[in-house]
């Protein structure tokens, strides 16, 4: 199981990722958007802002979201380090129920351009 250490890092990993994304996904990830990611095996919410291209972790908490974020992201620890290292395809998850996404349907179509 991954820890709330690994589980930060991963979501960094991302968002440095994220930061030198061309195109489309360039485009998608400059929203400025509220964000959550809840570690789902942890019970830890991660909270912040995708703004500047990057994720910006602002609060680490327990429990799920305390607000409802424009962004919202739920999976397993293993998961979110699995997709960030590309040994879990984010369609197939996100297919089989163990991502779930929620935003708003134009933030969706935005969004998948990055993934």
């Amino acid at each position: 199981m991954a820890t709330i250490e690994e589980c930060r890092a991963a979501l960094d990993t991302f968002s440095d990722s994220m930061r030198h994304a061309e195109g489309d996904a360039r485009a998608a990830a400059a929203m400025d958007r509220s964000v959550s990611c809840h570690i789902t095996d942890l019970d830890v919410t991660f909270a912040g802002r995708l703004t500047g291209g990057r994720i910006e972790v602002h609060d680490t908490f327990p429990g799920p979201p305390r607000e409802r974020a424009q962004l919202r992201l739920a999976m397993a620890g293993d998961d979110l380090v699995a997709l960030v290292d590309g040994e879990l395809h984010f369609a197939r998850a996100w297919g089989s129920g163990r991502v779930r996404v929620e935003a708003g349907l134009r933030d969706l179509f935005r969004l998948r351009k990055l993934l």
